[in-house]
């Protein structure tokens, strides 16, 4: 995969990082943690605008996450509330548990969505509770593009200054993505072992 993002990045230029960070967002085993630190380094070496790569690769990283966004909007809490009732288990959570999230994520979402967007793994699964509680589009958008250029800018300036060595930035931030998803895995098994009907 990693030749295939140089590849893609060298080919296509701009359009590449594009359309890597927008399908980065809709398949997770695309790393931006490759993406945008090469991108970073072509910026580096004269052959793009490092302005011009964040701004391209947030859009990318924004419009990937909208379709998990809407992917929430439709399905909504109250369908999935139904299914909470007949599969309690297999999600580990009962109608109760939905009403407890809805509440906490109007409370704290925005912080959720703008922190999520900073981790691996997590970045693309926020939008989705973001859709379930209908999160005004304007303050979803508002929270992710500030967490996407964040983080974006991050890896592309991490990049820029290790040169030749851009891939690095993977090697170090791969074992924390793999590590978070043992964990969110492991807690899910968890709770479907221990759950209990309310």
């Amino acid at each position: 995969m990693f030749d295939w993002v140089v590849s893609t990045i060298e080919s296509w230029g701009y359009l590449g990082v594009l359309m890597l960070m927008v399908a980065e967002n809709v398949f997770p085993p695309i790393p931006s943690e490759v993406i945008m630190p090469l991108a970073g380094f072509l910026a580096g070496s004269g052959r793009m605008s490092l302005t011009l790569t964040i701004l391209v690769g947030t859009i990318g990283s924004v419009l990937g996450t909208l379709m998990w966004y809407y992917i929430g909007l439709w399905f909504g809490e109250e369908r999935l509330k139904r299914f909470a009732a007949r599969h309690g288990r297999l999600l580990t959570l009962s109608p109760s548990d939905i009403d407890a999230a809805h509440e906490w994520f109007q409370r704290h979402g925005a912080m959720a969505v703008f922190f999520g967007r900073m981790i691996p793994a997590i970045r693309t699964l926020i939008s989705v509770p973001a859709g379930l509680a209908r999160m005004p589009m304007w303050k979803f958008l508002l929270y992710t593009v500030i967490g996407s250029a964040l983080w974006t800018g991050v890896l592309t300036f991490a990049g820029l200054m290790l040169h030749e060595n851009y891939a690095l930035v993977a090697d170090w931030v791969d074992p924390l993505s793999k590590l978070v998803v043992v964990a969110v895995v492991a807690i899910y098994l968890y709770r479907v072992v221990t759950w209990k009907p309310h």
